[in-house]
């Protein structure tokens, strides 16, 4: 039984919105589920797939936050 979790960011969405649609969403369970019949020959009614949100707030990149990071990369101190 096969158990894929994919994370996105909320980024670009309101707080109380999703980041990614329903329709988006569904794209994706589809696309990683047959990725891993093809592949591993893995039946789609036993592959779990697990669509995480992350706010912008809870991730980081070169050791601080993601907003201090491009801060950094856009030339801020």
């Amino acid at each position: 039984m096969p158990m894929v979790t994919i994370q996105v960011t909320r980024e670009g969405s309101a707080p109380e919105r999703s980041a990614v649609t329903a329709d988006e969403k569904a794209a994706l369970i589809k696309g990683v589920s047959e990725l891993l019949l093809d592949v591993l020959n893995k039946p789609l009614d036993s592959t779990f797939v697990v669509i995480e949100e992350v706010p912008l707030e809870n991730w980081g990149v070169g050791g601080v936050p993601v907003t201090e990071h491009r801060r950094r990369q856009a030339g801020g101190k």
